[in-house]
């Protein structure tokens, strides 16, 4: 198949892990230059300066490029969401962040920078896509940073709401807290730095209060107050460098998966849960409720505390109310499906 006069843009991301994430991206240039050469397509590379500097290249330059790179963790893949992706780009993702849970749960090679930017040039080249849901987050607060048609700004309905994109999992509790203290840690990428986050804001557990009204698979409603510690919306299953909160999510099944803690849990009950948050079995621990959901609108509930800003993808989202729903099956992934690496 003949690619020729087709652009691939790359966006890196150069501030993170103290100056590694250049390297990391200049790395991931050379290779998609090398595989340019040899199939005939070019490479644009929109790297700015900062994360806001990369997601306004992206938007200026988006009718100069048809496939989108990204090369980092998954605020990264928040980014080229935001960026392009939403608008039915395809997406290639090379995950050498500290997180990588989105990439994780798809099979895409983690920290593995050759094998992931193989698979991306195959799909390139052969046309063949992975398409798996993405999720929208809708805010009357005006804080949340999201990326519109036109790609200047925010997506602004006529009721004023402002919409973002994400891919993994919107955090509004104790996960917030955790992914923020480890965005803010010093501490060695990687899931080391979500542990220890774990670790410290356990110690300061408390009940969040959420009214929520729910849109549940057959289309019926289910609305109640939910008082929690911990509630998630989650479209994959990692979070916070491998914990799998959601182990039943399904990539391209056109629903959300709504994750609480039913109660507040005991320091046994934590150990147990955080021996098998790993390997699939934390709904073995009974601590945790569970729902598919095919739209949400989330509020504070004077029944508890306040709940923490909220996190989408590893990125600050805004704070609550919010409405989220799914797009299924909308986000072209270049990842082909039946790759396998051991």
């Amino acid at each position: 198949m003949s690619i020729a006069h087709a652009t691939v843009a790359l966006v890196g991301n150069p501030t993170a892990s103290r100056g590694n994430g250049a390297k990391i991206g200049a790395q991931v240039l050379s290779r998609l230059s090398e595989e340019g050469l040899r199939h005939d397509f070019d490479v644009l590379d929109l790297t700015g300066r900062s994360y806001e500097d990369s997601l306004a290249r992206v938007r200026a330059r988006r009718d100069n490029f048809d496939f989108l790179v990204v090369a980092g963790g998954d605020g990264m893949v928040a980014l080229g969401l935001n960026a392009a992706a939403s608008d039915g780009v395809p997406l290639g993702i090379v995950p050498m962040g500290s997180g990588n849970d989105f990439a994780r749960g798809l099979g895409i090679p983690v920290n593995r920078m050759n094998d992931a930017v193989h698979d991306i040039v195959e799909s390139i080249v052969t046309g063949n896509c992975r398409e798996v849901d993405m999720a929208v987050i809708r805010s009357a607060t005006g804080d949340a940073v999201g990326a519109s048609d036109s790609g200047d700004g925010p997506v602004q309905s006529a009721k004023g709401l402002v919409s973002r994109y994400f891919a993994g999992m919107l955090s509004c509790g104790l996960d917030a807290s955790i992914n923020d203290r480890a965005n803010r840690s010093r501490l060695p990428i990687g899931p080391v730095r979500y542990f220890a986050a774990t670790l410290r804001e356990v110690r300061h557990l408390q009940q969040y209060g959420y009214h929520i009204r729910a849109v549940l698979p057959d289309g019926s409603t289910d609305e109640r107050t939910i008082v929690t510690p911990l509630l998630t919306v989650a479209n994959s299953r990692h979070i916070g460098g491998g914990i799998e909160l959601s182990p039943k999510s399904e990539f391209d099944d056109g629903l959300l998966d709504l994750v609480w803690l039913k109660c507040m849990p005991s320091p046994a009950q934590i150990a147990n849960a955080l021996l098998k948050a790993y390997n699939g079995a934390l709904f073995t621990t009974g601590l945790f409720g569970w729902q598919r959901v095919r739209a949400i609108d989330i509020e504070g509930s004077e029944q508890g505390a306040e709940p923490p800003a909220l996190m989408a993808d590893g990125e600050y989202a805004g704070h609550l109310p919010v409405t989220v729903t799914v797009r299924p099956q909308e986000l072209k992934l270049l990842f082909p499906e039946k790759t396998q690496h051991g």
